[in-house]
């Protein structure tokens, strides 16, 4: 990949909540940061990712070339890398996936899409799938050359819930009769990041809001009801998942009662707050 397309990419994720077109429109996309095995420069390459639970995992495909990606060869040398999402910046160290692992995480990628078969069968080296766990607490809804303000945070926050719900209702949509092991992973670490938002802000912002600001407390309260229904409609759809053979249809329908709910939430939820948070900056 040129590097001035690189730096295309870079320059509107950064601009765009980590958000792009062409063709990575509605991809899951990060920005990593690695160290340099021989300058010891720093280097920021977008790559694609799978969602994993408290991790992500990214293959070095290099479109199928005989090369293992450069990246991939720095964090070989540094494991610990720096991810940014578009909401959030934190470190993480990369650890590749060896053996049964890998073969397991590269079938699960390639079941959500036939292209990275593409990219092994061009090539004689064994594709990496390397594993970014976040460092200590992981991702915090902030970092280096992020947002002003404590407004500008959630805001970023909310737009990746908006951005994976987009995605995920398209992989639904196109997963034909049968839902494949990585959607179902999409889907459940959307549901664990979006309970761990939520009780962030239950048992942190919220409470300090209604120290600070009293008037607050009519919309603290109705905020305080809505998650408790999103809580219904996760566990709801994390019954439909845990079948054996979920139906993409009756999954489809569950994401849908959510996406519904929780769009109405942050939208309410943004015309409340942000005016008091954006007065806290950083």
């Amino acid at each position: 990949m040129p590097i001035d397309f690189n730096q295309q990419i870079i320059d509107e994720f950064l601009a765009n909540d980590g958000r792009v077109g062409g063709p990575f429109e509605d991809a899951r996309l990060l920005l990593l940061t690695t160290t340099g095995a021989r300058s010891g420069a720093r280097h920021t390459t977008p790559v694609g990712y799978l969602p994993d639970g408290d991790r992500m995992l990214i293959i070095g495909s290099a479109g199928g070339s005989p090369r293992h990606p450069a990246w991939y060869h720095n964090l070989l040398a540094d494991p610990v890398v720096t991810v940014e999402t578009g909401a959030f910046t934190f470190q993480a160290r990369a650890a590749v996936l060896e053996g049964a692992e890998r073969d397991a995480m590269f079938a699960r990628a390639v079941e959500a899409d036939p292209g990275w078969a593409e990219y092994q069968a061009k090539t004689t080296r064994v594709i990496p799938v390397v594993a970014l766990t976040p460092i200590d607490d992981g991702p915090g809804e902030d970092g280096p050359g992020g947002p002003a303000s404590l407004g500008e945070m959630l805001r970023k926050v909310h737009e990746s819930f908006r951005t994976e719900l987009v995605i995920i209702r398209k992989e639904i949509a196109a997963s034909g009769p049968v839902l494949g092991a990585q959607l179902r992973v999409n889907c459940l670490t959307m549901c664990q990041n979006l309970t761990v938002h939520h009780g962030h802000e239950d048992n942190g912002m919220f409470p300090a809001l209604d120290r600070s600001n009293p008037e607050l407390a009519p919309a603290l309260a109705r905020l305080r009801e809505e998650h408790e229904v999103v809580a219904r409609l996760l566990d709801d759809l994390k019954a439909v998942l845990a079948a054996d053979a979920p139906e993409p249809a009756v999954l489809a329908g569950e994401v849908e009662r959510l996406t519904t709910e929780l769009l109405a939430h942050l939208d309410y939820e943004e015309e409340q707050l942000l005016p008091i948070l954006n007065k806290f900056t950083f």
